[in-house]
């Protein structure tokens, strides 16, 4: 398993983890096992939140035994995200997840709160050893830029965000000013949530065509290239181990440029949105 930088969180992190929204939607043996599988195969950044209703707590059962080689990423909720609510909606989440830390926490989106209180809080945690880094989830380059100037540079960690192949808004500004400031660019929904590329379409030929080459899959080719950067991390979900083991199969599988140009041409970033899209 490859792995790439995490901001300021000091360590290493599996370019490809395990998300987890709607996990518990589906049979949740299923789910225990398919996460448990992907730590097997070194997929040990594991994303949940408080909003994923009993996600933590299905997080939390299938780590129990093995919490040290997992790196822990929970969200606070904007509507929670005072300096006190912050504080409370952690206390809350690590007991749903039965551990005394979190490897980052972040702010899910940006609400009505001012930034300074959460980042106040997410100060507070991290000296009291609750969490060892924090980032921040869907944040356009405006809401990055003042998070930045309001916390210093090699504060933020990460800016968790929607990316996959027919959704790359965030190439035009969000990932070159992450870059800059070193902060980790954790995309979510990397398969579109629903709307992989068919296989009759003409970037679904291209996908097959480059999987073929290489042994893989299409979908091990989109993850792949959403990683191809060492900015870039990405947390599918797999509510099966099936699943899960073709995902942490993209996790050694490195596209030559050609390939990537390939890939680059059939899924064109388009113009930038007038806001960063979001799910």
């Amino acid at each position: 398993m490859r792995t790439h930088p995490f901001g300021d969180a000091g360590r290493e992190t599996a370019v490809i983890g395990q998300g987890t929204w709607e996990i518990d939607r589906g049979d949740r043996d299923a789910a225990i096992a398919s996460i448990r599988r992907g730590l097997d195969l070194g997929m040990t950044h594991i994303d949940t939140a408080e909003m994923y209703g009993e996600a933590e707590p299905l997080v939390a059962e299938a780590i129990a035994g093995r919490r040290d080689e997992v790196f822990l990423v929970s969200k606070v909720l904007p509507s929670n995200a005072s300096e006190d609510g912050t504080i409370a909606a952690c206390e809350r989440s690590l007991a749903r997840l039965k551990t005394d830390r979190l490897d980052c926490y972040l702010l899910h989106w940006r609400g009505s709160v001012p930034l300074g209180e959460t980042i106040a809080a997410f100060e507070a945690l991290r000296g009291a050893g609750k969490i060892l880094s924090w980032g921040v989830s869907n944040f356009d380059e405006d809401d990055l830029e003042e998070a930045l100037a309001i916390a210093g540079e090699g504060r933020i960690a990460c800016n968790q965000v929607l990316y996959h192949l027919q959704e790359r808004a965030i190439e035009h500004a969000v990932l070159p000013l992450c870059e800059a400031h070193g902060v980790a660019v954790v995309g979510y929904s990397p398969f579109g949530h629903g709307k992989f590329p068919r296989p009759g379409t003409p970037g679904g030929r291209v996908l097959q065509e480059v999987a073929d080459s290489r042994g893989a899959t299409p979908r091990q080719v989109a993850l792949a290239f959403l990683t191809r950067r060492s900015s870039l991390l990405t947390i599918p979900k797999a509510s099966r181990g099936d699943h899960a083991a073709e995902n942490a199969g993209a996790g050694s599988l490195v596209l030559t440029d050609a390939e990537a140009a390939l890939l680059d041409a059939a899924f064109p970033v388009g113009p930038k949105p007038r806001s960063l899209p979001m799910l």
